[in-house]
């Protein structure tokens, strides 16, 4: 059994592989701007539905047969911020960065991360879910200094709430109530529960070498 992940996320591809994953990344190509929803749980879930989906139909363009073995997952997610009703994705900018850190500093908001997975085995017909994982993060009260100091690592401005909780961002995030892989970009627990809804075990997923070294 083989996972596809469709996203050019690192922090993403970090995640599966640190949890046993080796997956085969896959970039949808979706235009993110192009969709619009009432709420951050109908966006990321939209949004990661889009992406697992045009990158199932690459798959099997032109009788392209995307069936390895035990079969294939595809994964697409995507993560927003909900800011009290607010949805806040990838800043752009660095002074949009700037007016999302003013506003989110000292406050709580809540990380939301659509998840979308397609799975193909046995020559079944594809089978699917479709969830979203809420985290809340609570912000630091940052100065203004600290906030272009974070700027200049170029780092928010291309990540969803302008903050990462595994990078410079780190020292910003003060605590969380949910899932920590679901602030990085993906929900392992979340993900396990969809795969079994469909009939593949987690472990079934995993890459190992018999090289793992204990830890802390």
């Amino acid at each position: 059994m083989r996972l596809v992940l469709a996203s050019a996320s690192p922090a993403r591809l970090a995640t599966l592989r640190a949890a046993g994953v080796e997956p085969t990344v896959h970039v949808s190509g979706v235009d993110e701007s192009a969709v619009d929803a009432a709420d951050a749980a109908g966006l990321a879930t939209e949004l990661a539905r889009l992406k697992a989906e045009a990158v199932f139909t690459e798959l099997t363009r032109a009788g392209a047969e995307p069936v390895a073995g035990g079969g294939t997952v595809i994964v697409g997610c995507d993560s927003v911020l909900d800011l009290d009703g607010t949805i806040c994705g990838k800043p752009g900018s660095d002074e949009a960065v700037r007016e999302r850190w003013r506003a989110m500093r000292g406050r709580s908001g809540v990380l939301v991360t659509g998840h979308h997975v397609i799975v193909l085995a046995g020559g079944a017909a594809p089978a699917r879910r479709t969830r979203a994982a809420s985290t809340t993060v609570r912000f630091a009260d940052i100065t203004d200094d600290e906030i272009d100091a974070y700027v200049a690592t170029g780092e928010p401005q291309h990540v969803a709430g302008a903050f990462t909780i595994d990078g410079f961002g780190a020292a910003f995030v003060t605590g969380i109530e949910g899932d920590h892989h679901n602030v990085v970009g993906l929900s392992v627990p979340l993900l396990r529960e969809m795969l079994a809804e469909l009939g593949v075990c987690w472990t079934a997923l995993w890459h190992t070498t018999g090289s793992y070294m204990p830890g802390r």
